[in-house]
């Protein structure tokens, strides 16, 4: 299964779901998403002898080949999830840029890619260490965090915090996971 992870339900004119971060704007979330991301790939995790792998094909092409090779390979389920951009971001620079926005989103933690083989308990870490100090940076490049403090001024502060915490805990989580 190859997940094309925008964030959002794009086919639909980018409404928030589950896998929308928190602090983000999109339709049905219009003052910012108030609660968690769902993390797809450590729910995938969670079962024996499956596949897992979060790719960014900005941040790492040769790391997404090998992804793509060892799930097909694999012998049981297996699941890719690719850290997409798309028009409902609002990246400032253009879509044309949206390699860049891939790149920035594991370089400063928002997206980190790594490759787990469940029928060997591997997990491989393929993300350096993040410079969180980019992640505002990696936010305020999109509108649908930077409008948040023009909808909801009051809260945005503690929104994008709270997305940069989950975001910290998160990569936190799947270093622990490193032998």
């Amino acid at each position: 299964i190859l997940v094309l992870d925008t964030q959002v339900y794009s086919n639909t004119g980018g409404q928030a779901s589950k896998a929308t971060p928190e602090g983000m704007v999109a339709q049905f979330a219009a003052h910012g998403k108030k609660n968690y991301k769902k993390d797809l790939a450590r729910i995938a995790m969670a079962y024996p002898n499956v596949y897992v792998a979060q790719v960014s094909l900005g941040a790492n092409m040769m790391q997404t080949i090998k992804a793509i090779s060892e799930a097909m390979k694999h012998d049981g389920p297996s699941i890719i999830i690719a850290y997409c951009p798309c028009i409902s971001h609002g990246i400032k620079a253009g879509m044309g840029c949206s390699v860049e926005e891939e790149a920035l989103a594991t370089k400063c933690g928002y997206f980190p890619i790594f490759r787990y083989d469940g029928s060997k308990d591997e997990f491989i870490l393929d993300s350096p260490n993040p410079d969180f100090a980019l992640y505002d940076e990696f936010l305020n490049n999109q509108t649908r965090y930077s409008m948040l403090k023009t909808v909801n001024s009051s809260k945005a502060e503690e929104m994008l915090r709270l997305n940069k915490e989950a975001a910290i805990k998160r990569f936190n989580f799947y270093k622990s996971l490193v032998k």
